[in-house]
């Protein structure tokens, strides 16, 4: 069987392969999935997605499948390793995490100022796949950048560096990098934050994505990665944002959710109310993602279970004390029937605080005038839909519930999604693997998604 394309997601613990066809007609075609461990311990992804393309030829009764294009994801090996560094947190610094973020980074380390030399360090031994510099609008603070860049070139790391500071500082960050035969690691990009109140990352975060695709081969394990790949290879976050912001300009504002087992992904793509944008006090960007890297329904569970309060969760889930440390005692990555209250539970306060996390909120300060009203973080009030992709949001039975509850929460302050914003979910479990896919075939990509997600 000769199709269109496989597009493979590559998780720290899952390998999904997913099959597409017919990408250049008005119909395109999801044929299936398969899984798989991922294969990172044994020094070679090949082995996983062989055994996950193995299981999709199962579930498609074939005995042979050739695909013409193949495409991939990753959050494996740690997935995309970042630090940024800045001149001021609430500036420079934001706009690089932000570029960083979007682009499907974790970032490992975030300092603003001047580089120490116990910072240094912690480069070092950081394991990093990428470094980015910041600081300065443009035509103004140049030293801190400056030093920064200086500093990290004679590390000598021969890992990628992205300069995306004061535009003055060009030239010499590259003799700074050739002087230390580093020139080869380092990409130059726009200012992420030109001016005061100004945020421009979308040209950052195709340098981070075009940066992760050439260097992703030299993470520990996925050295045979371009021998089954040869299309896009991006970072699994970066790819759902890639699938969100496709679908905004075709339905509008929205929020994409993703509860996970170790983080809560939250993505959202809109300009917010125009209202709201005149009383901001610091710039958001259009598209938005944020990370919690506590919130997770399985190797985080423990860290929700503590903010839940076991006490709590006994009289929620009408268990004794007995039965309730029985159920955590022997928790499975995908629950069974009487787990699934439980993950039911997890899932919904893990939604809740990544979204209160995630959201704006509005502020009151007095002035010579009196009580003054402005708003700080991202605007969700705008917000016409809520995607809901990942394990847990699309295969709970009461994920509809869980949503609908968490709205339910949101107070008057936070610039949170209305209750009757509309919940869809991504109900074939695709949406990774269409960001990647339509880097190529946007069209066909758009067309999957809104069948996936059942939109007319």
């Amino acid at each position: 069987m000769i199709i269109d394309a496989l597009v493979a997601e590559i998780g720290s613990t899952t390998t999904i392969v997913n099959a597409f066809d017919k990408l250049d007609s008005d119909n395109p075609v999801f044929l299936g999935s398969g899984f798989a461990p991922t294969s990172i311990d044994k020094g070679d992804v090949t082995i996983g997605f062989n055994q996950a393309k193995a299981n999709l030829m199962q579930n498609l009764h074939v005995s042979e499948l050739l695909a013409k294009e193949t495409f991939a994801s990753s959050s494996a090996a740690g997935g995309l390793k970042m630090s940024v560094h800045g001149l001021v947190y609430d500036m420079t610094v934001k706009a690089a995490k932000e570029a960083a973020l979007g682009a499907g980074a974790n970032l490992k380390i975030i300092t603003s100022g001047v580089l120490d030399e116990f910072q240094l360090e912690e480069l070092k031994f950081s394991n990093l796949n990428i470094i980015m510099v910041s600081g300065g609008v443009d035509y103004g603070e140049r030293k801190t950048a400056l030093e920064n860049a200086k500093k990290i070139a004679e590390l000598k790391l021969n890992i990628p560096v992205i300069y995306a500071g004061n535009i003055q500082n060009q030239n010499m960050v590259k003799r700074f990098f050739e002087e230390n035969n580093q020139e080869q690691y380092l990409y130059i990009s726009n200012n992420v934050y030109p001016k005061i109140d100004v945020l421009e990352v979308e040209n950052t975060r195709k340098i981070i994505q075009d940066v992760f695709e050439k260097h992703i081969i030299q993470a520990p394990g996925m050295e045979h990665i371009k021998e089954i790949i040869n299309e896009a290879i991006i970072p699994t976050p970066g790819a759902v944002m890639e699938a969100s912001k496709l679908l905004q300009a075709a339905i509008g504002d929205l929020i994409t959710v993703d509860v996970g087992g170790a983080t809560t992904d939250i993505h959202s793509v809109t300009e917010g109310k125009e209202e709201v944008n005149k009383i901001l006090i610091a710039p958001e960007p259009f598209a938005k993602r944020t990370v919690e890297g506590d919130l997770g329904v399985f190797v985080n569970k423990d860290n929700v279970v503590s903010i839940i309060g076991i006490e709590n969760l006994q009289r929620d889930l009408k268990l004794s004390e007995v039965e309730l440390k029985q159920l955590l005692e022997n928790y499975q990555p995908i629950p069974n029937s009487n787990q699934v209250p439980l993950t039911e539970k997890l899932t919904e306060v893990a939604f809740d605080l990544a979204l209160k996390r995630h959201a704006g909120k509005l502020i009151y300060m007095f002035n010579s005038s009196g009580k003054v009203a402005y708003a700080e973080g991202k605007d969700l009030s705008n917000v016409l839909y809520i995607i809901a992709t990942g394990g847990a949001l699309t295969r709970l039975g009461n994920r509809i519930e869980i949503i609908k509850n968490v709205l339910s929460k949101q107070t008057d302050l936070t610039l949170a999604p209305s209750k009757k914003t509309k919940i869809i979910i991504d109900n074939d479990y695709i949406m990774a693997s269409l960001g990647v896919l339509s880097k190529k075939h946007p069209e066909a990509a758009l067309k999957l998604l809104m069948k996936s997600l059942g939109i007319e």
